[in-house]
């Protein structure tokens, strides 16, 4: 009865229209705070490292073979495909199968991430229809325009390629020395590239959807029913954000990395003792490239080789 009481309805009565200009207010005032100044420096980082980051990949890939598999996401750089059966191919095929491999390119390296570019950062937020009014565009380049770089600035634009490779010009002139110059440019543009979006990612917000790939760069999530997760139909494609982190719009795309005490051919019975790495580290580090030592644990530098059967 005491409970009964001092029973109080807490139904709101706030009138939500006068509130509309409020809210408004508060949104146009906080995007005068963006960009960053103290941030434009880094997103022009980002960009200058992302474009030597794909000429030198795009220049490695020529010497060394990338290989992809048919029917899933799986690549192995090297002149033949491993024999490890981790194939999760389309449905009407049995799971952990060995690959069938194909001539993989430079996106099988380097995966696409795309995001809708906005007009500005508070914008309203993009319904379902209006999904084909906004450009999409790499999800990094989105995030470093709203940290306010300029696209058609001149160092990003010029030829910046000696500053990280030197003065090395013509794939069939390359020397072993020219090309682990080259190779350790790479990898710097790629480290330069993670470390930025790192710190890019501390000031402005960017969102992943739980369930696809999908990318946005903005505080809130857009509405575009795109979510591709079937098992999610009753939601009509409707996409569940979380925060996003680096790998979501620089994914590492890891693989299997064959040491010098592997067997030519990685076989399935060794699969716990090879190692791993991402996919542009792996290339570099055949190229020649000096590479970190925090890679060390994941590539088992120093494991074992796996037991020979007789």
């Amino acid at each position: 009865m005491a409970l009964r009481d001092h029973w109080r309805s807490y139904s709101s009565k706030v009138d939500l229209k006068k509130l509309r200009p409020m809210i408004l207010k508060r949104i146009e005032n906080r995007a005068k705070d963006y960009p960053v100044h103290g941030m434009i420096p880094v997103a022009q980082e980002v960009l200058k490292a992302r474009e030597l980051l794909f000429q030198g990949v795009s220049t490695l890939i020529k010497l060394f073979p990338v290989l992809a598999c048919k029917f899933c996401p799986e690549v192995y750089i090297g002149e033949k495909g491993h024999l490890i059966q981790t194939c999760c191919g389309y449905k009407r095929i049995g799971k952990n199968r060995v690959h069938e491999w194909v001539h993989g390119g430079l996106k099988d390296i380097l995966v696409p991430v795309e995001a809708f570019h906005l007009h500005n950062m508070f914008q309203g937020v993009i319904k379902h229809q209006q999904r084909f009014d906004f450009e999409r565009v790499p999800a990094i380049v989105e995030l470093c325009l709203q940290a306010g770089a300029d696209l058609t600035d001149e160092n990003l634009n010029s030829s910046t390629l000696g500053e990280f490779y030197g003065d090395v010009s013509g794939i069939e002139s390359l020397s072993h020395d020219d090309l682990r110059v080259v190779a350790n440019g790479t990898l710097r543009a790629w480290e330069t590239l993670r470390s930025g979006v790192k710190k890019l990612l501390l000031v402005y917000p960017a969102k992943v959807c739980e369930y696809c790939s999908e990318v946005h760069v903005g505080p809130s999530g857009h509405r575009a029913r795109l979510c591709g997760v079937f098992r999610y139909e009753s939601w009509r494609g409707v996409h569940f954000w979380k925060k996003a982190k680096v790998d979501d719009l620089v994914p590492p795309k890891i693989v299997w990395r064959r040491r010098p005490h592997d067997p030519i051919v990685l076989l399935n019975e060794g699969r716990d003792y090879y190692g791993h790495a991402p996919a542009v580290v792996d290339l570099c580090s055949k190229a020649g490239a000096f590479i970190p030592a925090k890679y060390s644990c994941m590539m088992k530098l120093n494991g074992s080789a796996a037991p020979i059967r007789v």
